[in-house]
């Protein structure tokens, strides 16, 4: 886990996901980020009622989100930065089309724990760029 913590921490890079066009991209990334965060709860209750046919509906539109965001990494700038949030959103694809196959709630908890460590670090971005731009 130290090498995820180590990955999250430089995810304080705003232009990480900087090719996404919206007014607030940060913003927009969250909204991503909770949205998927919120489909995996739903799909873990659905499969915990053995409600199969959602739980997959469910997984499905979570990989698109996790597609949507991995397409938004700006490897141009981003660097190793994009390049290891890529492979690790790579990995969370993976771990859910698992949990979909294999109907097995630690999958999803572990997909839910590595979304919330980088949305947890995305959203100390905007308090690192005030931090910087008040000393510089």
């Amino acid at each position: 886990m130290a090498a995820h913590n180590s990955k999250l921490a430089a995810y304080q890079s705003v232009a990480v996901h900087g090719g996404i066009a919206a007014d607030d991209p940060h913003h927009l990334i969250l909204m991503l980020m909770d949205g998927a965060i919120h489909r995996i709860a739903a799909a873990r209750g659905c499969l915990e009622r053995r409600d199969l046919a959602q739980k997959a509906q469910l997984l499905q539109r979570t990989v698109a989100i996790i597609a949507e965001l991995r397409g938004s990494l700006d490897h141009q700038h981003g660097g190793t930065l994009a390049h290891n949030l890529a492979e690790l959103y790579e990995y969370m694809t993976r771990q859910l089309l698992r949990a979909n196959a294999e109907n097995k709630v630690e999958f999803l908890d572990e997909v839910t724990g590595l979304l919330g460590e980088v949305r947890a670090a995305w959203v100390a971005v905007p308090m690192a760029l005030k931090s910087a731009g008040a000393g510089g």
